[in-house]
């Protein structure tokens, strides 16, 4: 399985959704494929944000390798699942990927915790490194039912 965590630009949620579904697939014995991207080129080749990788490593986590990436319309064939993190970017990746794009492989990830709510997952960026552990722990649980679901 193919899975890409789609956030505005790949700095804070995605990594996060990124390294943890990784870790977990890891320690599920699953052989996935997980990616991130960022719907905005903003921060194309950094790394994550610096709490992003700070609230990951307090949990076992290492995402320090990762390297943020524009989200592209070629994504939708190359992915099985891409999980859009946030509404906005839910209709940007609409946009990029152009009228004739499979959209049923786009979901809101959260979602796989409140099915159909289509819900964003805070964008931690504007706020303290305190704002970060919400995230993390939302992804972590989020991504606890997609290794059910899938497994």
């Amino acid at each position: 399985m193919k899975i890409l965590m789609v956030c505005l630009g790949n700095i804070c949620r995605s990594p996060i959704a990124e390294g943890v579904l990784r870790h977990k697939a890891k320690e599920n014995g699953l052989d996935w494929l997980i990616d991130s991207a960022g719907t905005e080129s903003l921060h194309v080749g950094e790394a994550p944000h610096r709490f992003s990788q700070k609230v990951c490593k307090a949990h076992g986590i290492d995402i320090a390798h990762q390297r943020a990436r524009k989200f592209t319309a070629a994504d939708i064939d190359n992915y099985d699942i891409i999980y859009a993190l946030a509404d906005d970017v839910y209709r940007e990746i609409q946009r990029i990927a152009g009228r004739d794009a499979d959209m049923s492989k786009v979901e809101y990830f959260l979602n796989e915790l409140h099915s159909g709510k289509n819900e964003s997952v805070t964008d931690p960026w504007y706020g303290t490194e305190e704002g970060y552990l919400p995230v993390y722990e939302q992804i972590n649980i989020t991504c606890d039912e997609i290794i059910k679901k899938y497994k």
